[in-house]
């Protein structure tokens, strides 16, 4: 899977397409690939679905839901990546599944900047590379203004909510995490300069002692990320940890029944 920084950073550099009004062909995609895989990336159905708007009510808030079936040892899947073809910084995360490789869902919000497709490439544990994509039509949610002000923001970063839809056995859960997420591509309407880019970098969700989930993020998650995902529930109490762009840390336990510790 791709080091997220050196990606980021080239990615940069990538000119911005102008959206269109009917699917484009892959020429994006061409000249993308090179900088995130270098094995052979295979269509083939069966490893991951992805569902996703043709046309987002709002670009700054695009869902996207995946679903990983069950499949057989040395076979299933142990990480994705999530790209927005056209976005500034394509990347949007690489999500990393914890020992429990069984069926599992998730579902995320990001930005979309102009029409493109959406991509998860999914990787199984024997290297494997299988994608799927999406065409969605949205525009402007890289530089949508954010819906708080930033004091608002400061005051409330970094903390979670975490609620639970189940009880015992497979469960669903959400968990958000309070943070502006700004892209830098912003404008702070008062000194109409651009807000620097301040983001989640890292996700880690644990339960107990096993990992469920990490994720590592560039620019285009959504204003306080927000995950909704399945797990196999038991009873212990779920850790959310995260890190943005500047270093700084934040974390918080909940008990299985999504009360706060």
């Amino acid at each position: 899977m791709p080091n997220r920084r050196l990606l980021l950073q080239c990615a940069l550099l990538l000119p911005v397409a102008a959206h269109a009004q009917t699917a484009p062909g892959e020429d994006t995609w061409v000249g993308l690939k090179p900088m995130f895989f270098e094995k052979p990336i295979d269509e083939a159905a069966g490893y991951v679905t992805l569902d996703a708007p043709v046309r987002a009510e709002d670009a700054a808030l695009v869902p996207v839901q995946l679903k990983f079936p069950a499949r057989e040892k040395g076979d299933r899947v142990v990480a994705a990546t999530v790209i927005v073809d056209e976005n500034p910084s394509p990347l949007v995360t690489t999500l990393r599944r914890g020992a429990d490789a069984g069926a599992f869902d998730f579902a995320l919000r990001l930005r979309v900047n102009s029409y493109s497709y959406v991509r998860v490439i999914a990787e199984t544990e024997s290297g494997a590379l299988h994608m799927v994509k999406a065409y969605v039509k949205a525009a402007g949610g890289c530089s949508a203004p954010a819906s708080k002000n930033p004091e608002e923001a400061k005051a409330n970063i970094g903390k979670m909510r975490f609620r639970t839809f189940a009880g015992q056995g497979m469960a669903e859960a959400q968990a958000m995490i309070r943070h502006p997420n700004y892209s830098g591509m912003q404008m702070d309407q008062l000194t109409r300069m651009y807000t620097p880019a301040w983001y989640v970098t890292q996700v880690r969700v644990r339960q107990g002692e096993n990992l469920l989930f990490s994720m590592e993020n560039g620019i285009s998650l959504s204003e306080d990320p927000t995950f909704r995902f399945s797990y196999l529930a038991n009873g212990q109490p779920v850790r959310i940890e995260a890190k943005d762009s500047t270093g700084a840390e934040f974390g918080q336990t909940f008990a299985a029944d999504g009360a706060a510790y």
